[in-house]
């Protein structure tokens, strides 16, 4: 049995566990700080579906924002402008297809 590679990404937000990287998929936990937020963004190609294992966050999803809570599962498909904000500490499970470089970021707080 050949145990998968667990890649850990530190983030201006916190980090990213990656544990899956595979040709069809991608799996990732992302731990995200109180306080902080991911970038308003979008994917040319990228599908994600996220699962709040815990903590609570606000997801902005085009004009809604909707607070979601652990045991909440939301999808975003391609070219829908998103964002997550962390109202508590969270922990995000994301499965999403392999196009890892396919952010379109629209509004950074870390300037990236």
């Amino acid at each position: 049995m050949d145990l998968n590679e667990v890649k850990y990404v530190d983030k201006p937000w916190g980090r990213e566990i990656h544990f899956a990287l595979e040709k069809e998929y991608v799996g990732k936990i992302l731990e995200v700080k109180k306080a902080t937020r991911l970038s308003l963004q979008y994917h040319k190609k990228k599908k994600e579906t996220m699962y709040l294992l815990s903590g609570k966050i606000k997801l902005r999803k085009g004009d809604e924002e909707e607070i979601i809570s652990p045991g909440q599962s939301i999808t975003i498909k391609p070219k829908d402008i998103h964002r997550v904000e962390a109202m508590e500490d969270a922990r995000i499970l994301e499965v999403s297809t392999n196009h890892l470089g396919d952010v379109v970021r629209l509004e950074d707080d870390y300037k990236r």
